[in-house]
């Protein structure tokens, strides 16, 4: 046996904990995973495979350690769908009841059974399946179990956290009259104002929401807006966030806050010179620059933050403060600790590693010294908590039968806030991404860690419980970037290659039950990005619990050409393109190919890239005209209007119309494999000519009003009067 290849007890092992030993490629080949990735990925876990005498051992602990316990330690199900397993001593009754989330208690009945048996420790157990009994209401509750022997008292006691979760979620809310909702698509960072500070705000949100829902609009789809870099330089992909859980106050307009208006003049003043260099920028449609920004405001939210709040304001932020608890206090503390390590006058030295337990004593002499930072950055949470509440209720007032979809990011930051403060959550040493494609045939790491499955069972899945409740307390809606994470996910271990890796399993019934939980008791809609490497029975398990997949036209194909849209799932958002992807108009334009070309991204000659594209565009058009949706010379708007049309006639319950779309923008916000080579997420709105364009000008720009004109007529049903205005 080599030493890549991996023994019997190694497999049986790395299957034991969830870890793929071979997979199937996106090119159809079966890989087999070698026994340097399998043990690096055990390592990370806490297994220990360095030997084939620490294998056995490994296996045999991985065997016994259910019988070990009274009981697991949470148990996620829908009503009636799975058992509880209790390990039983010989010679012992067992007795277990529920301890409801209203309070109130149920006793568990233990039905008549021939149990399995095992001795552990010279022990006997015995397994007994208890039935979750399928009227238990939905919720977060707590079984307690206990053993005694028989004729006696007691001698073992057990808890388990029991989360039952809906069966399915219901279909999307729609406007009176109609069966399905149409919405924009936006990097809200992009979208400026004359009021905003150089990039898009949670004010420009709710703004841009009403802008929408006057067009006919259902919900407006924006960039995950979790927590960033306090401190320089800002990471500007909002899908490697220091925090998924807390949001991003480089989102916060200074002078919504209510505390604003007490300033004196000349502090007033000050704000509004602080403002005036960045929001000069607005015009400027090159590029945005969060770390300008980011210092601007938060010199201004310093002197607001310094103003008396009156009682009630006070009385907010401190019920706001306890509800958080530990983990806010946790979040600003990173927070502050980044601004205190990129004072070199400050740190004395003191670098990331020094401060990297956030148990350490070192950690706890600086937090007191830090005591009115860590109360700032608790502060800001309350006031971003506020100003996206306002604008999800602006949404909704504006006549959105959903509002705000908020986005879900995969992972987080390495070095960033949960990373740290929830260190024990994640794989140490490993980093995430995905296999060879055809498009990145090296695999591709996102350089984020992933969840521990068996510490998220541990902590009764708490930790994502939390993040999706928070995400959730002001939006109609959440998209979760690739879905197929709450399944398996590719772990990289440190020093290998991204085609090194090897898929690690999650407990999907679990992750997925917690999301429908946390969104039903929202009224929330939940959409799964399922493109991709999915398997089949995935995207069927998400439909049946109510989970909308994703459809992107050009990915739509069918041999040669494209996948009618009458044939499109109906659990679906279904859109033209994606932020990955240039907008329709650079795509019309070949600028997916010139951009790779001049980044030296392309792996075949410009030649054959700008033939395969013009085919592609050729079998789109023909598709368009074939269905009288354009003529024999349409125009770049004629084109785009017509693709945006065409994805209408499909049965998918939600479709997304892209901003970018409705100006003519050309360039794309991210362009997969570069990271300094293009400025990724720092992309402004601009139109179809290079000019910068502002949401106060939105609803007067021809092709937006004629766009959103045509999609909401092709949605409305026929006979509805009203919707959109005209164009």
């Amino acid at each position: 046996m080599s030493d890549d290849q991996p023994s019997a007890t190694l497999v049986a092992l790395a299957e034991a904990h969830g870890v793929a030993t071979e997979y199937w490629s996106f090119f159809g080949d079966r890989v087999a995973v070698p026994a340097g990735t399998l043990r690096a990925v055990l390592a990370a876990m806490g297994v220990e495979s360095s030997d084939e005498d620490a294998t056995a051992l490994a296996l045999a602990a991985a065997e016994e350690s259910p019988w070990r316990a009274l009981l697991p330690p949470s148990l996620v199900t829908r009503p009636g769908v799975r058992s509880l397993l209790l390990h039983v001593a010989d010679g012992h009754d067992v007795t277990a009841e529920v301890l409801l989330e209203d309070g109130s208690r149920r006793d568990l009945p233990i039905p008549e059974q021939r149990p399995a048996a095992r001795l552990i420790d010279g022990v006997l157990r015995w397994r007994v399946e208890v039935p979750v009994p399928a009227d238990l209401p939905l919720g977060w509750h707590t079984v307690r179990a206990r053993q005694c022997p028989f004729g006696g008292v007691p001698d073992r006691e057990a808890t388990c956290v029991l989360v039952i979760t809906p069966e399915r979620l219901p279909d999307p809310p729609t406007r009176p009259g109609r069966d399905r909702a149409w919405g924009l698509m936006a990097q809200l960072y992009s979208v400026r104002s004359r009021g905003s500070w150089g990039m898009g705000d949670f004010a420009d949100l709710g703004d841009l929401a009403a802008v929408a829902a006057g067009r006919g609009a259902d919900f407006l789809l924006i960039n995950p807006i979790h927590a960033a870099d306090v401190a320089s330089p800002i990471e500007a992909s909002p899908y490697r966030p220091a925090s998924r859980r807390f949001l991003a106050p480089l989102y916060v307009r200074p002078e919504d806050i209510r505390e604003f208006a007490q300033l004196e003049e000349e502090e007033r003043k000050t704000v509004r010179d602080l403002r005036a260099p960045v929001a000069a920028t607005d015009d400027d449609p090159t590029r945005i620059d969060r770390d300008a920004v980011w210092a601007a405001k938060r010199s201004a939210l310093e002197r607001i933050f310094a103003v008396p709040r009156l009682a009630g304001r006070q009385a907010d932020l401190d019920a706001f403060v306890r509800r958080e608890g530990q983990p806010l206090q946790d979040f600003a503390l990173w927070c502050a600790l980044e601004e205190y390590r990129a004072d070199p006058a400050r740190a004395g030295g003191l670098g990331r590693e020094d401060l990297a337990d956030i148990d350490s004593p070192a950690v706890a002499a600086i937090q007191r010294e830090l005591a009115d930072r860590v109360a700032f950055h608790a502060w800001l949470q309350w006031v971003a908590d506020a100003q996206v509440a306002r604008a999800q209720s602006e949404a909704v007032a504006a006549g959105m039968s959903i509002g705000i979809m908020h986005d879900l990011a995969v992972g987080v930051h390495t070095e960033g806030s949960d990373a740290w403060s929830l260190r024990g959550m994640y794989a140490p040493g490993i980093t995430v991404g995905a296999p060879p494609d055809m498009y990145n045939q090296q695999g591709q790491n996102w350089n984020q860690p992933p969840w521990l499955p068996r510490a998220l069972a541990e902590a009764g899945y708490a930790p994502l419980r939390d993040m999706i409740r928070t995400l959730l307390r002001h939006a109609g809606a959440l998209r979760v970037d690739h879905v197929i994470g709450l399944f398996r996910l590719w772990w990289i271990p440190a020093g290998l290659g991204a085609d090194a890796g090897t898929y690690v399993r999650y407990d999907h019934e679990a992750m997925i039950g917690v999301l429908a939980l946390e969104a039903h008791r929202a009224g929330a809609v939940l959409i799964g990005e399922d493109l991709g490497n999915v398997e089949p029975w995935v995207r069927d398990y998400l439909s049946a619990r109510g989970i909308l997949g994703t459809s992107v036209l050009w990915f739509e194909r069918e041999g040669e050409g494209f996948r009618p849209p009458e044939q499109y799932r109906r659990s679906l958002l279904a859109t033209v393109n994606t932020h990955d992807l240039p907008p329709t108009a650079g795509y019309l334009a070949d600028e997916h190919v010139w951009l790779r070309a001049r980044l030296g991204l392309l792996t075949r000659p410009v030649q054959e890239e700008r033939a395969d594209a013009d085919r592609e565009r050729a079998t789109m058009m023909a598709l368009l005209r074939e269905r009288g949706l354009i003529g024999d010379n349409p125009s770049e708007q004629q084109i785009i209007e017509a693709l945006n049309v065409l994805i209408t006639a499909s049965p998918s319950v939600l479709l997304g119309v892209a901003l970018v779309d409705a100006v003519g923008e050309r360039r794309v916000q991210n362009q997969p494999g570069t990271d300094k080579e293009y400025p990724n997420w720092q992309v402004p709105l601009a139109d179809a000519a290079g000019n910068a364009v502002l949401l106060d000008d939105l609803d007067a720009q021809p092709r937006f009003l004629s766009l959103t004109a045509a999609v909401d007529r092709a949605v409305r049903p026929v006979g509805e009067e009203g919707g959109a205005v005209p164009a």
